[in-house]
């Protein structure tokens, strides 16, 4: 059996709404797609990604297994609908998490000591992350390689940018120090919008050619897939967010090689 040097890229943002699970499902499907082996995990208590793959959390072992029970991570895997893409659910539990990882010790490493069996079996392993900056994320980031900072076009865009980039930047100091940002996502795109534009404009100022090149547009079809337990490219493969995705993933292996 091939062995890979597994990466493991954390889909980060702790504002709400920036299309971070979005993203982690439909990065994580993409690669599948090109046949490169991909585990997605479920970190975020909402466990909207692993509904979004269709996914019933309640009839199987999860992230907060593992976290908390020390549950073999090989009995969280489970198949999806897509070759090579598997996938470690969430469950509602997880919003208990913070408060039990509390007490336990190494608790900021839980996750990435769980990781290690899996090392080589997929190229690529992507997280979807908590929508906040406590113990949860702090795993992630202590087991992530990598980032990609999805951000939104939208006023605020850049608001809390700075309390994220301050945490990476202990993580790399203190747990990690080895993480770096893999890149930025523009996300909502709309071209017809000043705002859109303005958006683009200064997260280029701030992180240069950290920025991918492939935003993705506002799209319908991205919002709809989900509530049918579906990645876009099993949903409408044609539509404009499905080419996005397809355009970012193929820029991500690129850069990756």
């Amino acid at each position: 059996m091939k062995s890979f040097n597994t990466k493991i890229i954390a889909i980060l943002n702790q504002k709400g709404g920036v299309g971070k699970t979005t993203s982690s499902i439909n990065i994580a499907s993409f690669l599948a797609i090109t046949e490169t082996p991909t585990l997605l995990i479920d970190m975020d208590p909402q466990a909207n990604a692993s509904s979004g793959l269709g996914i019933d959390i309640n009839n199987h072992k999860s992230i907060y297994d593992i976290m908390i029970n020390n549950v073999n991570i090989k009995k969280c895997i489970l198949q999806t609908k897509i070759d090579y893409l598997d996938i470690i659910p969430s469950h509602t539990k997880l919003s208990g998490a913070e408060i039990e990882l509390v007490s336990m010790f190494t608790r900021e490493s839980i996750l990435k000591d769980a990781l290690q069996s899996v090392l080589g079996k997929y190229k690529y392993i992507i997280i979807d992350t908590p929508p906040s900056l406590g113990l949860l994320t702090i795993n992630v980031l202590t087991a992530s390689k990598s980032l990609i900072i999805p951000i939104q076009c939208e006023y605020y865009a850049l608001e809390g940018l700075s309390q994220l980039l301050n945490t990476i930047r202990l993580i790399q100091k203190n747990l990690n120090p080895e993480l770096n940002i893999e890149g930025i996502l523009i996300t909502m795109f709309d071209s017809r919008l000043n705002m859109s534009h303005q958006v683009v404009s200064e997260v280029k100022e701030y992180f240069g050619d950290k920025v991918y090149k492939t935003c993705i547009k506002r799209n319908v079809k991205l919002g709809e897939a989900p509530s049918f337990g579906k990645p876009i490219i099993l949903y409408d493969a044609s539509s404009t967010g499905a080419q996005n995705y397809m355009n970012l993933v193929s820029e991500m292996l690129n850069n990756n090689e």
